[in-house]
């Protein structure tokens, strides 16, 4: 059973950092791109960023580029994203994602099969 596990969410001032992880089971991690999403409350889902299977390419949104870094630690089956400067727009659920091949397609960031459940990260004064 694929199983997709986020933590590492909570409150944050803007300017500050977070750091979110997202422990996969299930299927061998190694193998296939993995992104982030985001969907703030009353808003349409939010492809964040994505990364390769053997983390060799990366890929951002423009509203976090500069800001957020994705990246995989394939021994420990893990996925993170470093969130930096956050802004109070960064406010959302926070949701890991698994493409269905290696890399992340270019066409469509939205290719997923499994999602986790999310973690929640809210920035705010």
């Amino acid at each position: 059973e694929v199983q997709l596990v986020e933590s590492g969410g909570g409150l944050v001032q803007p300017g500050g950092s977070l750091r979110l992880s997202c422990a996969a089971s299930g299927f061998t991690f190694s193998t296939y791109a993995m992104s982030w999403v985001r969907q703030a409350p009353g808003k349409g889902r939010e492809w964040v960023g994505g990364i390769n299977s053997d983390g060799g390419s990366r890929y951002y949104a423009d509203s976090v580029k500069g800001r957020f870094t994705i990246s995989r630690d394939n021994t420990k089956n893990t996925l993170y994203l470093q969130l930096n400067s956050l802004k109070t727009e960064d406010t959302a659920m926070y949701v890991c994602a698994k493409h269905l091949t290696t890399a992340v397609p270019a066409t469509s960031r939205y290719e997923h099969d499994y999602w986790g459940q999310g973690t929640q990260v809210t920035v705010s004064s």
